[in-house]
């Protein structure tokens, strides 16, 4: 199935080379789409040179920095508006590994329509992170489940294949989350439409290279949404059951 990955960055021009060369081997046959968001450390006229090296790679140019939602919003339209029948996301600094892919795809060939790499289901796990990230991710899924009922171990989770279907299902334009609240937004809309979704388990390592995205208003944000969500989920049950 031909595959693209998308791969946002901003300021990630240390890291990107080393994971295109982990995909590169990997899944060698994979195209690759960088969304740069104006990367004032270079990261776009890497990927320019790059793509002018390798007809696998393309970039996608943004003047201002959106947000990671916005910025997986435009990949995905792009990869749509072309022949992929899979699109995968994966960070740019390291800590998504190439070496995970090919399960994903796996689990994709498999029937899945959403595959997520997590890292909270048996066979996964995290290196180099310090205990409160850990307590922030299981507690942040622990409440998406809590509140959604998703039955998604790793809700949060950033790296993923999506079957064209279903992505073309959603409707991107009206997704206006980031962070890690996006990943759960898109989770909830492709269960909502009815497709399977699956986990298959990684290695999260902790980024090497340049500084974390993460920021208090991320977090609120999700936390905010999901116990929106949650409410507007459990009514739509409620009613159904009333109309019995």
């Amino acid at each position: 199935m031909k595959t693209l990955i998308v791969i946002p960055t901003y300021n990630e021009r240390d890291s990107l080379p080393h994971t295109i060369e982990s995909i590169r081997t990997w899944v060698p046959a994979a195209e690759i789409l960088v969304v740069d968001d104006a990367s004032p450390d270079g990261t776009g006229e890497w990927a320019d040179e790059a793509a002018a090296a390798d007809p696998r790679i393309s970039v996608l140019h943004r003047t201002a920095k959106n947000g990671l939602g916005a910025a997986y919003v435009a990949g995905f339209t792009w990869a749509l508006e072309r022949d992929y029948a899979v699109i995968c996301e994966m960070d740019a600094d390291g800590s998504h590994r190439g070496r995970d892919l090919p399960q994903l795809l796996a689990a994709i060939e498999g029937g899945a329509d959403l595959v997520i790499g997590s890292r909270w289901i048996p066979g996964g796990a995290v290196v180099n992170w310090p205990r409160n990230r850990h307590l922030l991710s299981r507690g942040a899924n622990l409440y998406v489940n809590a509140a959604m009922g998703l039955g998604v171990g790793d809700a949060t989770a950033g790296f993923r294949a999506y079957r064209r279907e279903a992505l073309a299902a959603i409707a991107l334009d009206d997704i206006e989350s980031q962070g890690y609240c996006f990943q759960i937004d898109m989770t909830k809309r492709v269960d909502e439409a009815g497709f399977r979704i699956a986990e298959v388990p990684i290695t999260f390592v902790e980024r090497e290279l340049g500084e974390s995205k993460m920021h208090g208003g991320i977090i609120s944000e999700a936390m905010t949404n999901v116990a929106r969500w949650g409410l507007e989920r459990r009514g739509r049950q409620v009613r159904r059951l009333l109309r019995r």
